[in-house]
């Protein structure tokens, strides 16, 4: 079994590596922060809906109230500023916008998401702004099939254009769609995340739509909206996998496995179509692209988006039973034929995921070589641990060494050529936690859910001073 390249010190971060122009932020997302589920005309969600099927959610929560970020924002956007972030990464709940996903706009949440636009450029911090983090409009669900429906595409870039039309004068920075591997597998093919499809077919046809509905907007807004000079991209998840063995058979299921799950989504973007292992393998359930298609395809995305916590082994399946993992696999398990685990002397965080630096750095080099040297933006990384309140206080060392170390890794690839243009800290606050509801806390500002108090963590007070300088 392979062994860790290195350990990470924090005290050897040099912030000049990272350049003047980096972007330092945090992110968040709509459904799990904002809370008021029904105020001001807002629609319902497949997360409102979802939420409230028995056993679906931990404890039953749901985010109705969520962290009340629809009344406190003016105070969180004091925290970030207060933290020293030059971006925050936010996402539009597109049923605040459209109630129904399509046809009426409805003007109280344009004026709620200007509102918080204006508030984060008062405060010197560049919006990024996510228009698709999971919360669809319920009545596409029920009325269109979601994205399994053949309007979806054309719905989404109407709500899209609403958004350009009413913010791009002032929001720069677009991702059409978070973590699509997630809407596929986790809500169309294993169902425990809404819209709770379980389906060996779906999650195929649900990422080809929002592989098209994302390329369709960025094409309509360099058509439309070339005048307000942003970028537009897409951010994709994706652990690394390092072969269990240095035999050929475990090197090919690790890049089998990147394969499945991120080339699933970053090949058509760069390359107009799905990788040749996934052609071969998944046959017929994998739907085609229309030379036309795969032309709107190739090139659209500004810079590329990642998602990054964790790392497995992968091994090969050889066709035996072996289950491990399933819903870390990056596609359908029985598709890729992959095995994966981890070491058990790797730390791991409170979703069971392995602390593991040098794999960041390694999935880094490997979009730079497959993708030919992108930008790359981290618009996730994170880890939730078990967080206490003791006299006042949260001491979340194991998150920051968490940061401190792939940090670390993050600088050591760009000194080794690799175009990391910006880290985005997940999460600014505890929040919904999707399907784990409130018990896991990946934010370094703690959120009592009882009195909503937000309180910095050791993390949050270690951002501030590496941000500023103080730790170098």
């Amino acid at each position: 079994m392979n062994l860790p390249e290195k350990e990470y010190n924090i005290s050897k971060i040099n912030m000049g590596t990272f350049g003047k122009d980096f972007v330092w932020g945090t992110a968040t997302s709509a459904y799990q922060i904002e809370g008021g589920y029904n105020e001001n005309g807002k629609g319902p969600s497949i997360w409102d809906a979802f939420c409230t099927i028995p056993g679906k959610i931990k404890n039953g929560d749901t985010g109705n109230i969520a962290c009340d970020h629809f009344n406190r924002f003016k105070d969180d956007i004091k925290l970030l500023k207060d933290l020293g972030v030059n971006s925050y990464r936010l996402s539009l709940s597109w049923s605040r916008i459209m109630p129904e996903g399509k046809n009426k706009v409805n003007e109280d949440g344009i004026n709620f998401y200007n509102d918080i636009i204006d508030e984060l450029l008062k405060n010197d911090i560049t919006p990024w702004v996510t228009l698709y983090h999971w919360d669809l409009p319920l009545a596409l669900q029920l009325e269109d099939d979601g994205w399994l429906g053949e309007s979806i595409i054309n719905n989404f870039v109407t709500y899209a254009d609403v958004c350009f039309k009413r913010f791009g004068d002032r929001v720069k920075n677009w991702i059409t769609l978070n973590e699509p591997w997630v809407v596929a597998i986790l809500g169309h093919g294993h169902g425990v995340f809404a819209p709770g499809r379980v389906s060996e077919v779906e999650p195929y046809r649900a990422a080809h739509n929002l592989l098209l509905a994302h390329a369709h907007t960025v094409d309509h807004y360099r058509n439309n909206y070339s005048s307000q000079n942003g970028n537009i991209g897409i951010t994709n998840n994706c652990d690394w996998r390092e072969p269990l063995t240095e035999s050929q058979s475990d090197i090919e299921a690790s890049q089998r496995a990147l394969e499945f799950f991120l080339g699933w989504f970053a090949d058509p973007v760069y390359f107009g179509d799905y990788p040749q292992v996934m052609k071969d393998r998944i046959g017929n359930k994998l739907p085609d692209f229309t030379p036309e298609q795969k032309k709107l395809l190739k090139g659209s995305s500004d810079f590329f988006g990642l998602n990054h916590y964790t790392t497995m082994y992968a091994a090969n399946k050889n066709g035996t039973e072996d289950k491990t993992d399933v819903h870390g696999n990056g596609g359908i398990s029985e598709d890729q034929d992959v095995s994966l685990s981890v070491d058990d002397r790797w730390k791991l965080t409170k979703m069971n995921w392995a602390v593991v630096p040098w794999g960041c750095k390694k999935l880094l080099h490997w979009i730079s070589d497959r993708y030919d040297n992108p930008d790359i933006y981290i618009t996730e990384n994170g880890c939730a641990f078990d967080d206490k309140v003791v006299e006042g206080q949260i001491d979340d060392s194991d998150r920051v060494e968490y940061f401190s170390t792939y940090l670390a890794a993050c600088e050591e690839a760009i000194k080794e050529g690799v175009n990391l243009k910006g880290y985005f800290a997940w999460s600014f606050l505890d929040n919904f936690e999707w399907n784990s509801g409130y018990s896991k806390r990946f934010g370094i500002y703690y959120v009592d859910f009882e009195t909503l108090e937000r309180i910095p963590k050791s993390s949050a007070k270690w951002f501030k001073k590496f941000l500023s300088g103080q730790i170098s």
